[in-house]
């Protein structure tokens, strides 16, 4: 996989491509970054945005991780205080999934963002946005948007200025972050900023096939145990032969097959043995087929998400 193809694994939307290979042709070393508010448990949502950090760490960027408690804390997620703790604990979490401490600048909101330059640069873009598109913008990530705070339409208007004082030349996230960073991209240039790149990732199923959601607990969370991640996946929505709008595939195509090479379905002798797949679309291909039965498909993804956890459980010291 060259260099360009491993930027584009797996990714939704890149605003823009052309914009990506000129960025490419001109910087050995580009600096992309996340910013992440601390806020609960990390789920496999974040996992899929670390997924793409590591490729574009592969890839020769430089990574910038922003754990914006200041953020956290706009959005009604906790005090000052207990952001900051969940900050700590996302940084361990990040770094246990596989980025590269050496190579990896975390850096912490409130580190930067209380500053005279900072907050001058925010109330600059404030008077550049209509309320209306500041409101529009959090409509994916903001808490209680039926009756939102001021800080919410802050919040916005600070994500833009992270981009521009980070220094950064791509802007990753989900999908659901799209409004936030067109946000950025029209606004930043009239400050005197450059315009990001935004490499967008997408919405993952819950494990029930449906919206994944906190209360649905249709999700996996990084600090789940061996034995809860072997039961969720039993009960985990996966109708035979169904390739799309699957979530066990999703878990293969997002993250165990850009990790190994070869995946390995255990199953008896009188099953069949075995089976080998090479690559995600070998995967789907026995799959739709009918070569591999959806217990097998669950056993596997079971076996291999746990395999990725493993080091998450250490750092937390969970069994």
């Amino acid at each position: 996989m060259d260099r360009l193809e491993l930027i584009k694994r797996n990714v939704q939307e890149i605003v823009t491509e052309e914009e990506l290979e000129e960025l490419l042709k001109k910087k050995d070393s580009p600096v992309a970054y996340v910013g992440y508010e601390p806020s609960g448990k990390i789920h496999l949502g974040h996992v899929l945005t670390v997924n793409k950090l590591l490729d574009l760490q592969n890839a020769g960027f430089q990574i910038t991780v922003l754990l914006a408690d200041v953020h956290a804390y706009l959005n009604q997620k906790g005090t000052l205080e207990e952001v900051r703790k969940t900050a700590d604990y996302n940084r361990d979490c990040f770094i246990a999934l596989g980025l590269d401490p050496e190579k990896t600048k975390f850096v912490y909101g409130s580190d930067f963002q209380l500053t005279s330059e900072y907050m001058l640069n925010v109330l600059k873009l404030t008077t550049t946005a209509s309320l209306n598109r500041a409101r529009r913008s959090m409509d994916e990530v903001g808490r209680k948007m039926d009756d939102p705070k001021v800080s919410q339409m802050v919040y916005p208007m600070m994500q833009a200025i992270d981009i521009a004082l980070l220094g950064v030349d791509v802007a990753v996230g989900g999908i659901d972050q799209r409004k936030i960073h067109m946000l950025a991209r029209e606004g930043l240039p009239a400050l005197g900023f450059k315009s990001p790149l935004c490499i967008h990732t997408p919405i993952l199923l819950g494990l029930d096939g449906k919206k994944m959601s906190s209360s649905s607990d249709n999700f996996i969370s990084v600090d789940d145990s061996k034995e809860e991640i072997d039961q969720k996946m039993k009960k985990a929505f996966c109708p035979a032969g169904q390739v799309t709008e699957n979530p066990m595939l999703e878990l293969f195509r997002y993250h165990i097959c850009p990790r190994y090479e070869e995946i390995t379905f255990e199953r008896p002798e009188k099953y069949g043995g075995d089976l080998v797949c090479r690559g995600y679309e070998e995967l789907i291909k026995v799959f739709s087929e009918g070569q591999l039965h959806p217990m097998d498909l669950k056993k596997g993804a079971a076996k291999y998400m746990n395999m990725i956890l493993e080091p998450v459980r250490k750092v937390l010291k969970i069994n």
